[in-house]
């Protein structure tokens, strides 16, 4: 068996074992609605769950996620001996129930309204930094 083939049983493997079928409508849905970057087409996830291509690694990063496996073993097979493991960002344990909600509510968001919302974020934070610099700059200018 190939590389490809093998990853093609682990994506449907861990497809299953995360209570979802694994076709390619389901996985073409759910990757999209995790992946920030150019949405993967039918035919692109049709081609991983054949064993025909295998996806980059910043794409492989997300499928591991969602499904909460092992990246290293989703890709090469738990065979593989040594693993690479990224350490777990500690944000999302200081949050707050609002937040949380918050973050559902825009994880739940197709793509496409998703970034939209990324990029107002994005405005008010350089409207804030811009706020803060000028107010620096004041403070300054009246100190004796």
């Amino acid at each position: 068996m190939n590389e490809k083939t093998a990853f093609a049983e682990r994506l449907a493997a861990a497809m299953r074992a995360a209570g979802h079928e694994p076709r390619p409508a389901v996985l073409e849905r759910e990757f999209n609605l995790r992946y920030w970057g150019k949405p993967v087409t039918l035919q692109g996830v049709r081609r991983w769950l054949r064993g025909e291509t295998l996806p980059q690694q910043e794409k492989l990063q997300v499928l591991a996620e969602w499904l909460g496996v092992d990246p290293q073993s989703l890709r090469f097979g738990d065979e593989g001996g040594y693993r690479v493991r990224e350490p777990r960002s500690g944000w999302d344990a200081s949050i707050g129930i609002e937040e949380r909600r918050v973050l559902q509510r825009y994880l739940a968001l197709p793509v496409d309204e998703r970034k939209v919302v990324a990029r107002v974020i994005d405005a008010f934070a350089l409207a804030g930094e811009a706020t803060a610099e000028r107010d620096d700059r004041n403070r300054k200018t009246k100190e004796p």
